[in-house]
């Protein structure tokens, strides 16, 4: 186990499953994660190898003997029928029929309906009336010879839900975990690998729990197939409805006018509408218009009663389009229905999720280390909804006072959730508050950013805050800062909004002899930015340079060898055919694989050599900076070196990411030029 792994299970012991063991049970069941580990959570919360083993066949045991698969759910009956009694898990709903003055519940996959439920258990269980509930629960089959008596009788059900939780206790334990091993163990919770997300990508997935810690609060993420938006909302937490956009209505979420009955939004933490986008779905009106008064009041009409409610509501949808695309022809709202593409609808959301920065899921990002048993961080998350730690800034920040009520409660909300997830201690640092409230800033900037192009009636706001040395800061979104020719609605950025880009890219191309060279600066990248590649960052500098040092201790495994060698070719772009360029590389020798890391030098060497540029390298133990030094007299001063960029498929010969540097996502880095 990682070091990360054995401090899980020494402050969590019982409470944590190891996350590669739901695809080891699951097999042909077609249940939420939370289900699976819910019985994983019986019999394999541990770290003992033995004891998982022999957990995992329990489970799957379990699963083949009681788990209902719709295929084979007429010879279940048939069983049930023969043995009088069985154990199911099954998804169960619950409804009243008027009539007759009596509950009946419908299994989903057994097939069967009006099953008699006593009110108490109805009592009980509330959500069983609304979208169903998955339980274990045992049928029993019983003939009468009255044609309108059900035989089938519910003789006992439970809830797949934890049965108890003690906070106090998850609070102690969270004291002893760092905030990067905290996350990390978040994020290994959700089922993903750490190692795959930068800082600021592990943010944006924390940024879907929200919805369940923080009540009424309006979430929104828009961006490509394939980025697991839907997955919290479908897999994560027994607290959470799921439902596609085009399936709901106003009875099913808000109420029921001819029978009183409450809809989703009176039982469930957090309602999601997946499949959100697309401008062709026909939308009712009368949702939308409901949808705004509860997303602003959170109250909606019953006849002449009003009610109100705690569900969050989280809208995720899939885009067409670049981001560029849409900042130049439309807004990032452009997917979105007529309907919903509406401004008084928009501007009660509370975050906008770049879903464009979300990595495509590929197989090496999840994990196979521990994390909590989803539901346990289900409970945690619930437990937090009546709390509210939007103040915990105030002492040590301050929003501009342009800042409007409606963007300032988002603000607050978004930050109040993410020191639920977080820091539910309440003992950031505050540095680490400032970086909340930064990306609390920029969530609700999006939206309003949008809003000014969607409607012109809103008035520009300042989005600032105060810091504790008394400066203002001015926060911007990664789209502002990436294209600003196109952000703004008028075509120009703004007075204080200058193009992100390296000197590099402001001159003309060094091979024009009237044109100016490259000039000394320094520029800044931000996490999951694009349309950054070597030839642009080194391009001018090395073109001329007949010997260029690079001085960088860690070249030492696969990708870091591949950077290298796109570093060459960058040089090999700019170079004459008929001169000759020295590259000397002064690196660390990798401890563990040497002869691995001497392999990729010397194949370089050799590919190298018939382009007139002769590689070589030095070994130094000693070595911490990481900079390129040519004889035209630059010096380039890199923070992290030549791994500025994100893990993407090399291994794909037909990804985008793969083939051109600019398409990938960058890790947050800076460049510095001098001459020297």
């Amino acid at each position: 186990m990682t070091p990360l792994d054995k401090k899980i299970n020494e402050h969590f012991g019982g409470l944590v499953v190891r996350k590669d063991l739901v695809k080891a049970v699951k097999g042909n069941a077609i249940v939420p994660s939370y289900v699976l580990e819910y019985l994983l959570g019986q019999y394999c919360a541990t770290s003992d190898e033995d004891s998982i083993q022999t957990g995992i066949e329990t489970v799957k045991e379990i699963l083949a003997k009681h788990y209902v698969n719709r295929s084979e759910a007429g010879l279940v009956r048939s069983q049930i029928r023969e043995t009088k009694l069985r154990k199911i898990i099954d998804r169960i709903s619950v409804e009243l029929n008027d009539k007759e003055d009596v509950y009946q519940a419908t299994f989903a996959n057994l097939g069967i309906n009006k099953v008699a439920v006593p009110a108490s258990t109805v009592k009980k269980h509330q959500k069983l009336l609304v979208g169903g509930v998955w339980c274990i629960a045992d049928i029993e089959y019983q003939h009468d010879e009255d044609e309108k008596t059900v035989p089938w009788i519910l003789e006992s059900l439970k809830p797949i839900q934890l049965s108890s939780f003690d906070f106090d206790g998850y609070l102690a334990s969270r004291k002893q975990f760092t905030t990067e091993e905290w996350i990390d163990t978040l994020i290994q919770s959700i089922g993903f690998n750490p190692e795959s997300f930068g800082r600021r990508s592990k943010l944006l997935q924390l940024v879907r729990l929200i919805p369940f810690c923080e009540r009424n609060y309006n979430l929104i993420e828009l961006g490509p197939k394939g980025t697991g938006k839907s997955h919290v909302y479908s897999e994560f937490s027994p607290h959470g409805m799921l439902i596609s956009g085009g399936e709901v209505t106003v009875p099913k979420l808000f109420v029921n006018n001819a029978t009183g009955s409450l809809g989703l939004v009176g039982y469930w933490d957090c309602v999601a509408f997946d499949e959100f986008a697309g401008k062709a779905k026909r939308v009712d009106k009368a949702l939308v218009d409901i949808m705004k008064n509860y997303m602003a009041n959170k109250t909606f009409s019953r006849g002449i009663e009003t009610l109100g409610a705690e569900a969050s509501m989280a809208f995720v949808g899939n885009t067409q389009h670049t981001v560029a695309h849409m900042l130049r022809h439309s807004d990032l709202f452009d997917e979105l229905p007529t309907k919903y593409h509406d401004s008084a609808f928009l501007d009660r959301i509370h975050f906008f999720i770049p879903g464009w920065e979300v990595d495509i899921i590929r197989g090496d990002m999840f994990t196979s280390d521990f994390g909590f048993v989803v539901d346990y961080l289900a409970e945690i998350l619930k437990q937090q909804r009546s709390f509210d730690y939007s103040h915990l800034y105030a002492t040590k920040l301050q929003l501009s006072e342009q800042i409007s009520t409606r963007d300032r409660d988002a603000i607050n909300k978004t930050f109040s959730g993410l020191i639920k997830i977080i820091f539910p201690n309440q003992d950031a640092s505050d540095e680490e508050l400032e970086e909340l409230l930064v990306f609390a800033i920029e969530g609700r900037k999006r939206v309003k950013d949008q809003l000014m192009r969607i409607d012109q009636t809103y008035a520009d706001v300042r989005f600032a805050y105060t810091n504790p040395q008394g400066e203002e800061v001015v926060v911007k979104t990664l789209e502002e800062d990436q294209y600003p020719a196109i952000y703004y609605k008028s075509g120009e950025s703004d007075s204080e909004s200058t193009e992100l880009s390296t000197p590099a890219q402001q001159a003309e191309p060094v091979e024009n002899a009237e044109a100016p060279g490259p000039e000394e600066g320094h520029v800044t990248v931000k996490e999951n930015q694009r349309g950054i590649d070597f030839d642009t960052l080194f391009g001018p500098y090395v073109a001329g340079a007949t010997k260029i040092v690079l001085t960088d201790p860690y070249i030492r495994i696969f990708h870091q060898a591949r950077n290298l060698m796109e570093f060459i070719e960058t040089v090999a772009r700019v170079k004459p055919d008929d001169e000759r360029v020295e590259i000397e590389l002064i690196t660390s020798e990798e401890e563990f694989s040497s002869e691995k890391q001497l392999e990729f030098f010397e194949k370089i060497q050799k590919s190298c050599l018939p382009i007139g540029i002769l590689f070589s390298w030095t070994f130094e133990s000693t070595i911490h900076a990481r900079h390129i030094v040519t004889d035209t007299g630059w010096k380039i001063l890199l923070d992290r070196g030549l791994d500025v960029f994100q893990r993407y498929d090399a291994n794909d010969s037909f990804s985008i990411s793969n083939r051109l540097q600019k398409h990938r996502t960058c890790k947050a880095f800076e460049v510095t030029y001098l001459r020297t």
